[in-house]
């Protein structure tokens, strides 16, 4: 019984319902003859519903995430961790404002490698909308509260996107002396951004954090139950985002 209840439950709860509806309504349909109507409602729902399984978000993700590995001895004089979003209003204990659900692990590996090499962190991270406060403080507040010494936290709060990320934190690197930066963001978002940083003149060591995919990866029967779409999301973001990189870096 509990199994059962645990198979259903992801077919009642968004984005499930509305996969099968559709199937439902496919089958219906092919059922009183209306065969183009019925096809295409249930080739939507399944494909859906195959974006939604953890086999497919991962082998989406597996595509970006092979790019790099962690380094095992990584070596630098400076840390720049790029801002993943936040959410600029949520109450929290030492202020307001929190990482995003994408961008705890970066902090998390930040301040890893920070007590690990004792070295300066620049916290890049501004933002888009006007109503919608700055990354690089919220995200400096707990990396302090995590331990990293205030005086070694450098903020970039100006980029808006990737390659501005790059280039503010070339401009800190220069002005400071810093010659060997370790870059962290996610894993997912790691080859974008060392394209961006070396199309700003600047090398960097790659330190990719927050894996959603690794090799050999072994699924049971819920894997393949509707989820969510947010890694298949994420992955096709980065996608076109590295498409729109190449088609304006060629342009």
């Amino acid at each position: 019984m509990f199994m059962l209840k645990y198979a259903l439950i992801p077919f009642l709860l968004p984005p499930g319902i509305f996969i099968t509806l559709l199937i439902l309504s496919g089958l219906w349909l092919l059922i009183k003859k209306n065969r183009v109507a019925g096809l295409a409602n249930c080739i939507i729902g399944l494909f859906m519903w195959s974006l939604t399984t953890t086999p497919v978000s991962n082998a989406m993700m597996r595509k970006l995430e092979s790019c790099f590995s962690v380094p095992a001895n990584p070596r630098g004089d400076v840390i720049i961790l790029l801002g993943g979003g936040v959410s600029d209003g949520a109450p929290d204990l030492s202020g307001t404002g929190a990482p995003s659900e994408n961008m705890l692990p970066r902090v998390v590996t930040a301040v890893r490698l920070q007590e690990k090499l004792k070295i300066p962190i620049i916290v890049s991270g501004g933002t888009i909308f006007k109503q919608v406060k700055p990354e690089a403080p919220i995200v400096r507040r707990f990396l302090v509260d995590l331990g990293v010494p205030a005086d070694k936290i450098i903020m970039e709060y100006k980029s808006r996107n990737t390659l501005e990320n790059a280039l503010f934190s070339r401009e800190i690197c220069l002005k400071s002396g810093f010659r060997s930066p370790i870059l962290v963001t996610s894993a997912y978002h790691m080859k974008r951004s060392v394209m961006c940083f070396k199309k700003a003149g600047i090398e960097v060591m790659p330190f990719p954090a927050g894996f959603k995919s690794w090799p050999d990866r072994r699924y049971g029967w819920n894997d393949y139950l509707p989820g969510r779409f947010k890694d298949a999301a994420i992955a096709t973001r980065e996608y076109l985002a590295l498409l729109v990189f190449h088609l304006t870096s060629n342009s």
